[in-house]
């Protein structure tokens, strides 16, 4: 067996470039547009994300004089203008600075600008102003403004601004609990402090934190003993406030309501209500979601059709987004093509495969294994074959072992039957996938 993932992988031979038509490989597309935004015919499309706001204008020299002079002489009980300033001084040492063209310039340019939003952030924590402590904690934990990187600084701000009432930074406090001094957190490692601060948190109004804390009641995390009752109702509040950075609820509760796990009955079977939680996350654009769905119309689960279009689709928005799974049912989709929708290609077959078994996905490496053996997308290479099967055989992947063991008993030597076409059958279950190659 090779030594290493690093020796084993200068002697993988490096992937054939997709080029369709003759078009330049630079501009190709590795999945066909219209695959990604498809619906088939009496099937609802998914209902499109919303597009992202139009970007702001880039702030200018008379904004900044504005907003200053509005500080200085604003109202004391005005909260939003002092952080507001702050924020476009910083963008200033940025965008209005890149216009001058003395070197010296910008970076005297720069440094004012940096200082006198420094300056306005003492003074606002100072006035136990919570958004701008939180913001103030974020430039310690990056090292922005100029700051050196300070995580003990970072935590005490957070902590301040949470004892202020701030959700986020209650939010961060409790991660800097759970974390501690050796992974960055600022503080010495505190599970039940963390527990205190996330429960902080979601009650008062914080996304994450509700995810969290439904995550560590479902899991019994942090020395906290499992209460799947609980569990569900802190997702379920996070699922109500679901957004497309905060997803995660919705395909939790689904897997929950698809395959309910807990003896008391926290949650009955109901596939129809999952097949809707799915939805609704894969539409907010998270990837895991979007390859159930992709395995959904694949195979006809929850009682939805098979459906090759929609089930590629799926599986195209979650491939974009690196989720290898879908990487590797691509593969599966190019190895047979489907009529009218998805051509056969070998090619593509391969660089989804590799794609996904780069990422040290079994099942992939084990694809690549035989897609090398049998020359599909690739040269045949028995040697490469072997290294794939042994890369899924060390990550305990059972066919991986027989092909090496039967690799074996033939002394080495590649099976004579040669390629066998594989095709689908539109009867085609989950169960049936399991046994498939890629598939």
């Amino acid at each position: 067996m090779p030594n290493s993932f690093a020796a084993q992988q200068q002697n993988i031979k490096p992937p054939p470039v997709r080029n369709y038509a003759g078009v330049s490989p630079g501009s190709q597309q590795s999945i066909p547009t219209q695959l990604l935004n498809s619906a088939s015919p009496g099937v609802p499309s998914p209902s499109p994300v919303a597009s992202p706001a139009a970007p702001s204008q880039p702030v200018t020299q008379e904004e900044i004089d504005r907003l200053r002079l509005k500080y200085k002489n604003g109202n004391p009980n005005d909260k939003e203008t002092p952080l507001l300033f702050v924020k476009k001084l910083v963008e200033a040492s940025e965008v209005l600075v890149g216009k001058l063209a003395d070197q010296r310039a910008r970076n005297k340019a720069r440094e004012k600008y940096v200082f006198e939003a420094t300056k306005v952030l003492k003074k606002l924590r100072e006035q136990q102003h919570p958004e701008a402590m939180f913001y103030f904690a974020d430039c310690y934990g990056r090292g922005a403004l100029g700051l050196e990187a300070n995580e003990k600084e970072a935590f005490t701000l957070y902590q301040s601004a949470a004892k202020l009432g701030h959700p986020g930074a209650a939010y961060r406090t409790a991660v800097c609990c759970e974390l501690g001094n050796d992974e960055g957190g600022g503080t010495r490692k505190d599970p039940m402090k963390a527990i205190q601060w996330y429960t902080r948190a979601a009650t008062l109004g914080d996304t994450p934190a509700m995810y969290k804390m439904g995550m560590i009641k479902l899991k019994g995390l942090l020395g906290q003993q499992a209460n799947p009752r609980e569990a569900v109702v802190w997702l379920k509040r996070a699922a109500e406030r679901a957004d497309p950075e905060n997803p995660h609820a919705l395909h939790e509760l689904g897997l929950l309501y698809e395959a309910p796990q807990a003896s008391d009955g926290a949650l009955l079977h109901d596939e129809g209500y999952a097949l809707q939680l799915f939805t609704q996350a894969a539409e907010l654009g998270y990837k895991f979601s979007q390859f159930r769905l992709g395995q959904a119309y694949e195979y006809g689960l929850f009682g939805l059709p098979i459906d090759a279009r929609q089930s590629i689709m799926w599986y195209s928005k979650a491939a974009v987004q690196d989720e290898h799974q879908s990487e590797l049912a691509l593969s599966g989709w190019y190895l047979t093509g489907h009529e009218g929708i998805l051509q056969q290609s070998d090619t593509e077959a391969y660089l989804w495969a590799r794609k996904a078994a780069m990422a040290k996905l079994a099942k992939a490496e084990y694809a690549m294994g035989y897609y090398c053996e049998e020359g599909i997308g690739t040269p045949k290479s028995l040697e490469d074959a072997k290294r794939w099967y042994w890369r899924a055989a060390a990550q305990n992947f059972p066919k991986a072992r027989e092909k090496l063991e039967d690799l074996k008993r033939n002394g080495g030597k590649q099976n004579s039957k040669g390629r066998e076409r594989i095709s689908r059958s539109k009867g085609a279950s989950s169960k049936n996938n399991e046994e498939c190659l890629v598939m």
